[in-house]
């Protein structure tokens, strides 16, 4: 084995977390874009309110010299509009908004369910990092000893 695919394979894990700590990290990012706009009841340029976006992962494949394939992390696929879920309407003839009834289409955006995902994004990204650090530290450890 040569020393060039000794130094991948012992960097392969801190690799595999840093693709995670990008993938959360854009998690973290769409749910505080949801989160702040939670009540746009008009974006821009359409006349709907705003509608949530939901981050899909997929793993990354690599090929290993044997042929075999392993996952070598995460990526984000693409951060899409969330139409699973449909607008709440609201009774609000005085909104700036609100149809010929009365009502307002609210987006869809759920603050309650988005500051769960808020919470297992962060502690998903935060176990990404601990990975991180603890290969530092084995790595600092593996040149102390060879020194």
């Amino acid at each position: 084995m040569n020393n060039s695919s000794s130094i991948n394979k012992l960097f392969g894990g801190m690799r595999i977390a840093a693709t995670g700590l990008n993938a959360e990290r854009a998690r973290i990012d769409t749910i505080a874009r949801n989160v702040a706009n939670a009540e746009t009841t008009r974006m821009p340029g359409t006349n709907e309110p705003y509608r949530r976006q939901a981050v899909h992962f997929a793993p990354i494949m690599e090929r290993m010299a044997n042929g075999q394939q392993m996952i070598g992390g995460v990526e984000v696929t693409e951060i899409a509009p969330d139409h699973s879920t449909m607008f709440e309407e609201i009774h609000d003839p005085s909104h700036p908004d609100a149809d010929s009834r009365g009502y307002v289409k609210m987006p869809n955006v759920n603050t309650m369910k988005e500051m769960a995902d808020l919470i297992t994004a962060v502690r998903a990204y935060e176990a990404n990092l601990s990975v991180q650090e603890n290969f530092v530290r084995m790595a600092e450890r593996a040149l102390r000893l060879a020194e």
